[in-house]
């Protein structure tokens, strides 16, 4: 069998890459690849509505699942992609089933980075990364599990935590760095949630680093510090990160360290093969230029409506501000930009208040947002990202004056 566009991954990413095809008026054939044996659906909602039950699986569904069908895609479900054969343009499945393609487009995403002390392989150990994970941990929930340990002080173990305390569970989040969310965010935005989670009954520590998993031969029935210490634990609930899933990439002969390297069209060494979203490097505008990954569904969007123009011969080059957000009870953190290598920060409102916005700058511009409960400054900083702007920081603390009369 052979298609004119083979699309690995039913993600964020492969999902927008077929619709995005359609949409610049592609009519060959395409075939999405997935692992997972669901259609594409969304995966934040997994460590978040998902999880605490406000939307179930037909809410997260990218598409209706007749969609595919109506658009004339074909998804082949429950299957791995092992081997890329680029001179052959195929791709051969883990059932040894090999596929020709005229354009490949790899939107595989990562891998959860998994523990690797003792212990790590006890039952009862949660990653939050693909549907079947977030069902078992329910199951579990509504087998009674109570003390929960999470492993991870970034966006996935605060977001679990979150919801973990909405079920009445006994939760210890656990970070091995001296902040939360160190990696991604300024100190004052670190320690605001940090104060909210505490406020909400979690065990959060700091500075603490796991030994080993607890478990009496089959389950977790704790987690070891290295102070010797040992958190009760029957459920544990990991999020330090992805390693990008790009092996049979590379080993095709595709550049590529931290992912898979590609340029500003999204393609990568290899002839007609593309990558975007969460494994694809790339040089980024807002990051001065640095080659980066980045793990976000507004990237691999925009990665795969880019990469779609490439393929219909209409090459526009990536170039979209970066996007995120998060919902830790009822706080919606939105942020706009990177502030990676950034050198000054302005609050900008009181976090007493529960609404205020984090402003990012380097070398006197504008480069980043973290924006809690406040859409406005959301929305109007964004456009101060995107110019770049230089704004004096008294200026942007007033929050008297709205942040688009700063332009």
């Amino acid at each position: 069998m052979a298609y004119d566009v083979i699309i690995v991954g039913t993600g964020h990413g492969g999902a927008q890459a077929a619709i995005a095809l359609r949409q610049q008026g592609f009519e060959g054939s395409i075939l999405m690849l997935g692992r997972d044996s669901q259609p594409p659906y969304e995966r934040p909602p997994l460590s978040k509505e998902y999880l605490s039950r406000e939307k179930p699986l037909e809410r997260i569904l990218i598409r209706p699942p007749q969609f595919w069908g109506d658009k004339n895609v074909e998804l082949k479900l429950g299957a791995t992609v092992t081997e890329v054969d680029p001179a052959a343009h195929e791709v051969i499945l883990a059932d040894g089933t090999h596929l020709g393609y005229g354009s490949l487009i790899w939107a595989t995403g990562g891998d959860p980075r998994r523990l690797s002390c003792p212990g790590a392989d006890l039952a009862g150990i949660h990653y939050v990364r693909d549907l079947a994970d977030a069902d078992q941990m329910m199951a579990e929930l509504d087998g009674g599990a109570k003390r929960v340990a999470v492993i991870g002080g970034g966006y996935i173990g605060l977001e679990a935590a979150a919801v973990l305390t909405k079920f009445g569970c006994d939760v210890t989040l656990l970070e091995a760095l001296p902040r939360v969310l160190a990696r991604v965010a300024g100190e004052d935005l670190s320690r605001f949630y940090e104060a909210e989670h505490r406020a909400h009954g979690v065990d959060l520590r700091t500075e603490t680093m796991v030994e080993a998993i607890e478990g009496d031969g089959t389950r977790v029935t704790g987690v070891k510090l290295a102070s010797g210490e040992i958190v009760p634990a029957e459920m544990v609930v990991v999020g330090i990160g992805i390693v990008p899933a790009v092996g049979p990439l590379i080993a095709a002969g595709a550049a590529g360290g931290n992912g898979v390297d590609v340029d500003e069209f999204c393609r990568t060494a290899l002839e007609d093969v593309y990558a975007i979203g969460d494994c694809a490097a790339h040089a980024n505008s807002f990051a001065g230029g640095a080659v980066i990954r980045l793990e976000s569904v507004q990237n691999a969007n925009d990665m795969a409506t880019t990469a779609a123009k490439a393929i219909c011969g209409e090459p526009q080059p990536y170039h979209a501000l970066p996007w995120f957000w998060s919902n830790q009870y009822d706080l919606k953190l939105q942020t706009a930009g990177l502030s990676m290598g950034h050198d000054t920060t302005v609050l900008r409102g009181d976090p007493a208040t529960r609404s205020f916005s984090v402003v990012y700058l380097k070398e006197g511009k504008v480069i980043a947002l973290d924006c809690v409960n406040a859409m406005k400054d959301y929305v109007q900083g964004r456009k101060l990202v995107e110019a770049g702007a230089k704004i004096a920081p008294e200026l942007l603390m007033d929050t008297a004056t709205p942040l688009k009369e700063m332009l």
